[in-house]
């Protein structure tokens, strides 16, 4: 099972990207195979290395083309009328980003012919095979079966997220009440189909793959030796804040207890890692602020015919331990737009400027905190820093908050690519859920996944203000 973290990659995406990438191999080889059958050298054209290599770039090319136009997201793998659309944009892309390839290296091109003759074939296979693993459920057993042991604000949750993920390929068969007095009941959907003393009878006959507990109050009410006898019996047993995590890439609050938090896996944070991670933010941003430094002075250029000096926004936030530090970004605001208090951005907020507004839906203002990654002020991925005035604000409402200053605040991070925008006392909790994740799970792999979906997300020109 491919993680991401501990969140897990739903197989059903693993089984498209595989398919999806047969389909160009496929696509690839009929081309290759027209275009030389005249003359009989298939097999000479095939044997060479070099073959191999350019086709391994145009499976890389189209799948990065398919996963930047949401090929791979659930809203548009369960719309067929969108499929055709986003398969001809994603592929038309990938034509183009090979052009440009071909023209700066022509040694990796396969040839025009074979361009010509793959590029239909490939879209008819990648929509034909999608249509029939979508129509068939060819290679899918059915879902994984799961039977919620308690009524617990942690069960609910986790059945809701199930509910509106179906990509997660998951089925919660019901619930199983403390007392069992409230058999039949609907919570959600399903509802209460027994007691919790019958778990053992009610896995036997529902076929339950995964017992999920979830008991409001554990004293007296969790039946060990039943559960002892099925995880003996190789069904599996797992606490609903981890089922939880695993599924969503979050740390449920509501009600968590602190002992889950010291007792379970993750949080580790070897001094290689450190060392690695501040290493990579160090080559990353010098790299990136050169790559970027025609743009930054066009942007600083824009904001001064627009409203003059000062060109760089600072502002304190709160880093590292709690450690206060001064943030840079491009003023993307009208001066003194905050003289009566710092306040969340929304929606249509007047204080922005028509500069500022274009910065902030592309993310360009963003830019000058390379600045503060290359003083370690900041990491490329982390929690987002907070004003101090919002940070004792919300450590007074929300449980755990203080702990996201354990890791050095990002430019990116996780709580960016998975919630919109928010500016609400929920919204800071359900980010710090995914920060909490975040921090849980630190590792080389997981900042990579983020970065990557970091360029999607400013592609996609999602979620600023």
């Amino acid at each position: 099972m491919l993680k991401i973290g501990a969140q897990r990659v739903p197989s059903k995406i693993l089984l498209l990207i595989a398919s999806d990438s047969i389909s160009v191999v496929v696509g690839l080889l009929l081309a290759v195979s027209l275009r030389f059958y005249a003359s009989g050298t298939v097999l000479e054209h095939l044997d060479a290395w070099q073959t191999a290599a350019r086709f391994l770039i145009v499976v890389l090319v189209c799948e990065l083309s398919l996963y930047y136009n949401d090929l791979y997201a659930s809203e548009v793998m369960n719309r067929r009328s969108q499929l055709l659309v986003r398969l001809l944009q994603s592929l038309g892309v990938a034509c183009l980003a090979l052009s440009f390839l071909y023209y700066a290296e022509p040694g990796l091109s396969l040839g025009r012919g074979i361009a010509a003759l793959a590029a239909p074939t490939i879209l008819w296979l990648t929509l034909a095979t999608r249509m029939v693993l979508d129509k068939t459920g060819l290679f899918f057993r059915g879902p994984e079966r799961v039977l919620i042991l308690g009524t617990g604000p942690a069960g609910l949750e986790l059945a809701r997220e199930v509910i509106t993920r179906p990509e997660l390929h998951v089925k919660v068969v019901g619930f199983l009440d403390e007392k069992g007095e409230n058999i039949g009941k609907s919570l959600i959907n399903p509802g209460i189909i027994g007691g919790v003393n019958d778990v053992e009878a009610i896995v036997g006959r529902e076929k339950i793959d995964r017992v999920v507990l979830a008991l409001a109050e554990r004293r007296g009410c969790t039946p060990v030796p039943q559960l002892l006898h099925l995880k003996f019996a190789g069904v599996r047993v797992e606490d609903a804040y981890s089922c939880y995590e695993r599924f969503t890439g979050r740390i449920l609050l509501e009600r968590l207890s602190p002992s889950w938090l010291i007792l379970s896996d993750g949080f580790r944070k070897s001094a290689v890692l450190l060392a690695a991670k501040r290493a990579i933010d160090v080559a990353a941003s010098l790299v990136l602020l050169l790559l970027a430094l025609p743009m930054m002075v066009l942007t600083a250029l824009a904001i001064w015919l627009e409203t003059g000096s000062p060109i760089l926004f600072r502002q304190t936030r709160v880093g590292l331990h709690g450690k206060p530090f001064e943030i840079l970004k491009f003023r993307s605001m009208n001066q003194n737009a905050e003289a009566d208090g710092p306040r969340w951005a929304v929606e249509g907020d007047r204080r922005i400027t028509r500069v500022g507004r274009f910065i902030r839906k592309f993310r360009l203002d963003e830019l000058p905190q390379l600045i503060n990654v290359l003083r370690g002020e900041m990491s490329l991925v982390g929690p987002r820093p907070e004003l101090p005035h919002f940070c004792s604000l919300l450590e007074q409402q929300i449980p755990f908050f203080n702990q996201r200053h354990a890791a050095r605040p990002g430019v990116t991070g996780w709580a960016q690519i998975k919630y919109p925008y928010g500016s609400t006392v929920e919204d800071a909790k359900a980010k710090l859920e995914l920060d909490l994740f975040y921090i849980k799970n630190l590792s080389i792999m997981l900042d990579l996944a983020i970065i990557f979906e970091t360029a999607k997300v400013m592609l996609m020109r999602r979620g600023a203000k």
